[in-house]
């Protein structure tokens, strides 16, 4: 299809884009992260992960010039359930349904089960950003869906969407920062920087792990062998069975990232007595320079009391303040990470329906929504556990 000066193409596999091309892209945006590199989306679907049959059907577009140069590209995909997404829009699926209408398929652009904020619409430029809005947009209204998503953007997205008539909805995330003022040197110096209450409940936590006799070991990369990956996974998996479901991604994934991305891993094994009882998967990388960690995974074998916050925060804080990483983004929601000063930030997404009723029946809940987040974020700045500088 041709749209302006672009000829839009629908994928139906992140196979089909050149990777070099698409990651090349994706370093020119404002807030480039591991999650939407070309060999993380194509391992999910490589793994089963994100494929029709558990309700990702890819449709990814792409925009090209005349000489074939993908000048914007974005990850899409038709949704026959609202799983794994982080924004929760059951209520709107349930008033479709209630007055007739169909709510699935859907589509979302979005990186499958990773609620971590970052571009979404590649683009070289405004204008193609714009056109690729559009074409998605036209490839909605084509196929007769009931809405599209676009989930934790990037200001330049999300800018991008209002100017395209999408609506905005704000949710709130919880990331750690270590710059001026602050800048930590070390963990002591972290601790320090705390209200005297706090700083005592993160030692009394990490002496409780100490006392069960439980140390953790870091591994980075290509130092996470394929029996350590086995060990993850074991780990992963009986955490979402605890809960009472199967696990989004399959052990076939870690094994993709472990052989395409393994640069962008880093792995706490919490051990006892020479056995590996529980862990901890953190992501990492360096968008535009910046040193950036973020709490992904975990799971463990054998209860062990506060062992969960020692392997998902304290060492991976330890280990980011040594290795000069300046954010530490600790997933979706979780008011417990402010106490351990994760600090909470605005995260947005961006939303069309094509009922215009429903549309303006959002409209004024997310306008009564944003205002409640409001007022929740300024609720937890007064419970900052920070100390007031002088």
């Amino acid at each position: 299809m041709i749209t302006g000066d672009y000829v839009t193409r629908v994928h139906h596999s992140a196979l089909e884009i050149d990777s070099m091309a698409w990651n090349n892209l994706l370093a020119q945006q404002d807030h480039p992260t591991p999650f939407m590199r070309h060999e993380y989306l194509a391992d999910l679907e490589r793994s089963g992960s994100s494929v029709a049959t558990t309700g990702w059907t890819p449709r990814f577009v792409t925009l090209t010039d005349a000489s074939g140069r993908i000048e914007a590209a974005c990850p899409l995909y038709l949704k026959s359930h609202s799983r794994g997404e982080y924004v929760f829009d059951w209520s709107w699926a349930d008033a479709h349904h209630r007055h007739g209408y169909p709510y699935y398929p859907k589509a979302v652009v979005a990186v499958p089960f990773t609620p971590a904020p970052g571009s979404r619409l590649l683009a070289r430029d405004a204008a193609s950003r714009q056109a690729l809005i559009a074409a998605a947009l036209t490839l909605c209204r084509e196929n007769q869906l009931s809405s599209l998503h676009l989930l934790f953007g990037s200001e330049t997205d999300l800018q991008a969407c209002t100017d395209a008539g999408l609506m905005l909805r704000h949710t709130v995330q919880f990331h750690w920062e270590n710059r001026d003022p602050l800048a930590y040197r070390d963990f002591d110096d972290y601790l320090a920087a705390l209200t005297q209450d706090k700083r005592k409940k993160i030692r009394q936590e990490r002496r409780k792990v100490r006392e069960a006799s439980v140390t953790l070991r870091a591994l980075e990369g290509a130092e996470i062998e394929r029996s350590d990956w086995d060990f993850f996974y074991r780990c992963y998996e009986q955490t979402y069975r605890e809960h009472g479901n199967p696990p989004y991604l399959s052990r076939d994934f870690f094994a993709g990232q472990a052989q395409h991305q393994p640069a962008n891993w880093l792995l706490f094994l919490a051990e006892r007595d020479g056995r590996a009882i529980a862990s901890s998967l953190i992501a990492i990388g360096q968008p535009h320079g910046e040193r950036v960690a973020w709490g992904r995974y975990w799971g463990a074998l054998e209860p062990v009391d506060c062992l969960h916050f020692e392997a998902c925060y304290y060492a991976p804080l330890e280990w980011c303040i040594a290795h000069g990483y300046q954010r530490f983004e600790g997933g979706a929601q979780g008011e417990h990470k402010l106490s351990r000063a994760l600090l909470p930030v605005r995260t947005s997404s961006a939303h069309w329906l094509a009922q215009p009723e429903f549309s303006r029946a959002v409209q004024d809940f997310l306008a009564r929504e944003d205002a409640a987040v409001s007022a929740y974020l300024d609720e937890l700045a007064e419970h900052s556990p920070l100390k007031k500088l002088p």
